[in-house]
């Protein structure tokens, strides 16, 4: 019997698992892959090492407290190496709007003010905004908002900054922009701001999320993890087994044991069980609750969640190696390409590159580099099909996207020494995500995180952490869950 038993070796499951191991909590990890991470995980191929997912990291900076991976391997005793990126986005953009997004934040306001000049009072209150959000979140230490004797020490610990963020709650950046910005195209630009980590445009993006990326970016900074984003989890693992935590692999977890309304244990799919007084699901909630639990535990309030949520597109990715002498010495690490604003969210409308071997050359052969490019794609665009027409479609898209990034990287099809393509298929096969989904987007536009639920749920000892978990999604955002989780969890254990 173990006091908690983590479904899932994501960022927040590990976070979760590794915050209550030195709590003096009994913890279990069970993950049916080969290796942690998730969508922070890694693969290597011909002397690859490729990330699974995004390679813009928040979260490692030194002061604050929004740093909060740095936090989470601190409390394990351990740190990564990082590299500092000076940009955050190399934006290509329609109109001819070419624009690097500086790790100084003045920089960055005056690449955006040369292009918006008649606007340079707005963007400057606009952004301005956002570091009023981010202060007040930096001033606090991040836990569980579920947890009153917290809430209370926050008020009363730092009351400006409570009531600073609960003004902003239920606002979401498309709002407040426009109160200081009248330019069609500069607002289309703030949508593509909050498109490309939200995946939602800025009515739909709330302005607490937004407060942390736009200034943290020049706060803490990016900052890419040496040795690639998969050390993230690989070091959350030691720091859980070093503590003496446990974590099994090819342990795919198929029901959530429920006995007179209680969550006691998890089955497997070898059907081995293990019993906890409390489970914490690193699945999504439509994993957890349609996948995991039988349908007559799904409570109501889950069944309304999913009325104001929906599952946002996965993507379609090109793992890709490139002779080096494709990029010149001021190529960016991140960038986004978008033809016309009509089409940012549509499939293969924004175009994600990155490219982390500028900054760690060890991640693949010498003389080469690493390309990871991806487009937002629905699961449904890709089912039906027979596995030739799988594979050949796998390759006309592949060929239409690499086409376009001729536009930013010429030589870019001459020069290729690898490829791997994955499609939205690939991402629910490895990841377990129910339709590869990067996550929970707004059906309609909602009160900024008000309607985001916290770890706990309707079922008695069964808890959530992840993207569909206040406050979202990205890794510093599920890391956040994951103190929230590891602190409400703590306390109903009895641990603090």
């Amino acid at each position: 019997m173990y006091d908690v038993i983590v479904i899932g070796s994501g960022i927040g499951g590990l976070v979760t698992a590794t915050q209550l191991v030195v709590k003096g909590a009994s913890v279990l990890v069970l993950e049916g892959y080969t290796i942690p991470g998730g969508s922070a995980g890694y693969f290597e191929r011909e002397g690859y090492r490729f990330d699974v997912g995004a390679s813009m990291i928040f979260g490692f900076g030194e002061k604050g407290t929004t740093n909060l991976l740095t936090r989470a391997l601190n409390a394990v005793d351990l740190s990564l190496e990082t590299i500092p990126d000076r940009v955050q986005i190399h934006y290509h953009l329609p109109l001819s709007l070419d624009l690097k997004v500086e790790r100084n934040y003045e920089d960055f306001l005056q690449n955006l003010i040369a292009y918006f000049p008649h606007e340079s009072k707005g963007i400057r209150r606009f952004y301005d905004e956002c570091w009023k959000v981010f202060n007040c979140l930096n001033q606090m230490e991040l836990l569980s908002l579920e947890e009153p004797r917290y809430l209370m020490r926050a008020f009363f610990g730092h009351p400006l900054a409570c009531l600073g963020l609960a003004k902003y709650l239920p606002q979401n950046v498309g709002n407040i922009a426009r109160r200081f910005i009248k330019d069609p195209q500069l607002l289309k630009f703030i949508d593509i701001e909050c498109y490309c980590w939200s995946v939602v445009p800025a009515d739909m993006t709330p302005m607490i999320n937004a407060g942390m990326v736009f200034s943290d970016r020049h706060y803490g900074g990016v900052n890419y993890p040496k040795g690639g984003v998969g050390q993230i989890a690989q070091k959350l693992v030691e720091g859980l087994v070093k503590k003496g935590g446990e974590i099994k692999y090819q342990a795919r977890v198929t029901q959530i044991l429920v006995e007179k309304g209680k969550v006691v244990g998890v089955k497997l799919a070898n059907n081995q069980e293990y019993r906890a007084q409390r489970v914490v699901s690193n699945a999504t909630r439509w994993n957890t609750f349609e996948k995991l639990l039988s349908p007559v535990e799904i409570p109501p309030n889950e069944k309304q969640w999913q009325q104001r949520y929906k599952k946002s597109p996965s993507f379609f990715s090109l793992h890709m190696g490139v002779n080096a002498k494709l990029f010149s010495s001021h190529t960016e690490c991140h960038h986004i390409l978008l033809s016309e604003w009509e089409k940012m969210t549509d499939s293969e409308g924004t175009i994600f590159v990155s490219i982390p071997t500028l900054l760690d050359p060890e991640l693949a052969p010498k003389g080469y580099h690493i390309i990871h490019g991806f487009t937002p794609s629905w699961i449904d665009e890709w089912q039906g099909l027979s596995e030739k027409e799988y594979e050949a479609k796998k390759e006309t898209v592949a060929w239409r996207i690499i086409d376009k990034l001729e536009k930013i990287f010429p030589g870019i099809d001459a020069n290729l020494d690898f490829l791997e393509i994955g499609t939205p298929k690939t991402h629910r096969r490895f990841l377990g995500r129910v339709d590869g989904t990067y996550g929970p987007i707004p059906r309609q536009k909602l009160r900024g995180l008000l309607g985001m639920p916290f770890n706990r749920t309707a079922i008695e000892g069964l808890y959530i952490v992840g993207d569909s978990t206040f406050p979202g999604q990205g890794l510093n955002a599920v890391a956040f869950s994951g103190f929230a989780c590891a602190h409400r969890v703590g306390v109903d254990l009895g641990f603090i």
